[in-house]
């Protein structure tokens, strides 16, 4: 039919645009909503390839395994770490306790990485980066070489897996009502217990249940780290 000159032309489709390239960056990105959204569990590289809008196996030009892509979650969190202060061998001490901080507040930023860290050792620059400045911290300590070697492993560890738990118990949706009551039961359960059998349990029942909420136990525990990796300084 010919057109009338007066009828409006259609407009023309717009082009499509063009797909972002895939690379590690946006894969890393979308593994983090996924965690963050989900949880540790709901990681996988079929989750991740879905939440980018393609298949799995357009993932594996970039990343191995999931492994890696735990290794690359680890760094992403590593990467958001603010410990530019010079070392100082005077306040070797606090500066290891503040950096014990800065690792829990990062955890705590990113929830679920501290699942996909635990059992990795850490290969990114990043992440190499914190081991190098919590030996460098020791070491201005004078802290014995293998204590510091061994030390550098512990310390992650301990804040892990306070993260981690941290993280446990808040899939459980719990609210300060809820922890409250948990304790107040925890505690009278240890008072309950047979003085004759667990005497000490019984009569250590309300500090062992103190400082279930905020930081004190954690405050306590890299006090206990720091102050015995001090008690193996090398004499100057």
């Amino acid at each position: 039919m010919t057109q009338h000159p007066w009828q409006p032309i259609s407009p023309a489709k717009p082009a499509r645009a063009a797909k972002e390239p895939l690379n590690r960056e946006r894969i890393v990105d979308a593994a983090m909503r996924v965690l963050v959204s989900n949880g540790y569990d709901a990681v996988s590289m079929r989750k991740v390839a879905q939440e980018l809008g393609t298949g799995p196996a357009s993932l594996y030009a970039h990343v191995a395994n999931k492994r890696e892509l735990d290794q690359l979650l680890v760094e992403r969190a590593a990467s958001q770490m603010d410990f530019d202060e010079a070392v100082d061998p005077e306040r070797w001490q606090e500066q290891l306790k503040s950096m014990m901080r800065e690792m829990l507040r990062v955890l705590r930023a990113n929830p679920g990485v501290a699942r996909a860290s635990i059992g990795q050792v850490p290969l990114g620059e990043r992440a190499l980066r914190s081991t190098e400045r919590i030996l460098a911290l020791l070491k201005a300590g004078n802290i014995p070489d293998q204590a510091a070697a061994w030390a550098v492993d512990l310390i992650p560890l301990y804040v892990t897996a306070i993260a981690f738990e941290e993280t446990v118990q808040s899939a459980s949706n719990w609210t300060p009502e809820d922890v409250e009551g948990f304790v107040r039961g925890l505690r009278e359960y240890f008072a309950s217990l047979p003085a004759d059998r667990f005497p000490l349990t019984v009569a250590l029942a309300v500090p062992m249940t103190s400082g279930a909420t905020g930081d004190e136990r954690f405050e306590f525990g890299i006090a206990v780290i720091t102050a015995g990796l001090a008690s193996l300084a090398e004499p100057h």
